[in-house]
C-alpha cells in the first residue's frame, strides 16, 4: 500500500480501515517498548535518580516518534495510543488494541463522546 505522508486529508471509513494495519503495528511495537521501559522504571528504588530520568526520556522519545509517524500517515494522535482520522464531519476514532475502527465523534467531542459507527444500512457495526 502506498501512503502519502505529511498531508492533512479527509478519510472515508474504508480508507481509515485500510490504514489501520500500519497504525496498529506501529502502535503495538511502540507500546510494547514503552511498557518494558516503564516496568524497568518501576523497579528502581530511587525514582528521582539519573537512571530514572534516562528511562523516562527514552519512553518520552518513543511516544514522540510514534506521534510523528501517526501524523505523517494522516492521523491525529489524541492521547496514549489513541488516533483520530478526520472524516469531514468529525473523526473516526481508534484506540489500541481495537482491531477495527468502530467509533466516531464530532470535532468538539472527545473520546468520551465516541459513538458506534453505523454501516450503510443504518445498523451499528
Amino acid at each position: 500500500m502506498i501512503v502519502q505522508i505529511n498531508r492533512h486529508r479527509i478519510f472515508s471509513l474504508v480508507e481509515a480501515q485500510n490504514l489501520l494495519p500500519v497504525v496498529y503495528r506501529l502502535t503495538e511495537e511502540t507500546s510494547r517498548e514503552v511498557r518494558k521501559i516503564l516496568q524497568c522504571l518501576e523497579t528502581l528504588p530511587d525514582k528521582q535518580s539519573s537512571r530514572a530520568a534516562e528511562l523516562e526520556g527514552r519512553a518520552d522519545g518513543l511516544i514522540d516518534r510514534w506521534q510523528k509517524k501517526i501524523e505523517r500517515l494522516g492521523g491525529s494522535p489524541k492521547g496514549m495510543w489513541l488516533v483520530d482520522f478526520d472524516n469531514g464531519q468529525g473523526y473516526w476514532c481508534w484506540k489500541f488494541p481495537e482491531v477495527r475502527i468502530e467509533y466516531s465523534h464530532g470535532y468538539q467531542d472527545g473520546f468520551s463522546g465516541r459513538r458506534l459507527v453505523e454501516n450503510t444500512h443504518g445498523k451499528q457495526l
